[in-house]
């Protein structure tokens, strides 16, 4: 049914306009967006375009949503698949912005089964087959130079999800190793965790130690946010990162990847599902 899918999308495009105002100024507002190519700008214009005609985006917390948040939460939602597919976005159809920080009650049981509940405010949260959520606090404090960009971290959650859980492995492309996936992330998380452990100074935040699917969706903000941190605290994470997005966010900085990767100090502000 690709055939159906194509003339779907031509025919939404044909018919949905932006407004101009409003893409320049959000465009523009990235150093992430700025640095992308005439071409490059186009086909993000496109898929912003596709995410707003199949995503709804609704207020929570008396936040009323405006035309520019729906544009800011688009464009940096797309930037992961920006030479990818909307497929990726594919199973869900919602997303919730609260005006800041909102709390979360759940419950887990630990590795001796005795069962906590946990209230935490979180800044952002994706659900399985379910909604992304996010704090609009949190989505406009995104590049600032430290790779802090929930919407970015909470889309990277959601693509990890396409074929079960969070956990760290999204799906990879046929030309993509998954021995070699495993065997980078595996020690890249290790020693992440082991330099966490030491307190020692981390190329990015340390919240990514929490588990490996955190750990990749913390290393894909920093990616597109700030690469030159991928790049040398993880090469090979960057390298893998590049291979999958199909991105090389280092190149268009100036700052060369890895060659075969095809075209890739943390801060921390609130806790991200």
């Amino acid at each position: 049914m690709g055939w159906f899918s194509d003339w779907r999308r031509a025919r939404i495009l044909r018919r949905s306009r932006l407004d101009e105002m409003v893409w320049r100024s959000a465009v523009g507002h990235y150093s992430f967006t700025q640095l992308l190519s005439d071409a490059e700008r186009s086909r993000l214009k496109e898929m912003v375009i596709l995410f707003l005609h199949d995503k709804a985006i609704h207020a929570a917390g008396g936040l009323i949503i405006r035309d520019e948040i729906r544009m800011a939460i688009a464009i940096q939602a797309c930037m992961l698949i920006l030479n990818l597919d909307p497929d990726y976005f594919r199973g869900w159809s919602e997303v919730i912005v609260y005006p800041d920080e909102f709390v979360v009650d759940y419950e887990y049981a630990d590795e001796d089964g005795v069962v906590h509940r946990v209230r935490e405010p979180m800044a952002g949260e994706s659900w399985l087959q379910g909604p992304v959520i996010l704090s609009w606090a949190d989505t406009a404090a995104a590049d600032q130079g430290v790779g802090y960009n929930v919407v970015i971290h909470e889309f990277a959650h959601k693509i990890d999800m396409l074929n079960g859980e969070a956990n760290g492995f999204p799906p990879l492309h046929p030309e993509m190793s998954r021995e070699a996936w495993s065997r980078t992330f595996n020690a890249a998380y290790a020693d992440f965790c082991l330099r966490a452990d030491r307190a020692e100074k981390m190329p990015f935040d340390p919240y990514a130690a929490e588990d490996p699917a955190e750990f990749f969706a913390v290393a894909s903000e920093v990616f597109f946010e700030v690469p030159q941190a991928v790049q040398s605290g993880y090469p090979e994470v960057y390298r893998q990162l590049a291979l999958f997005y199909r991105q090389d966010p280092a190149r268009r900085l100036g700052r060369p990847g890895d060659a075969h990767a095809g075209a890739a100090n943390a801060g921390y502000a609130g806790a991200r599902g």
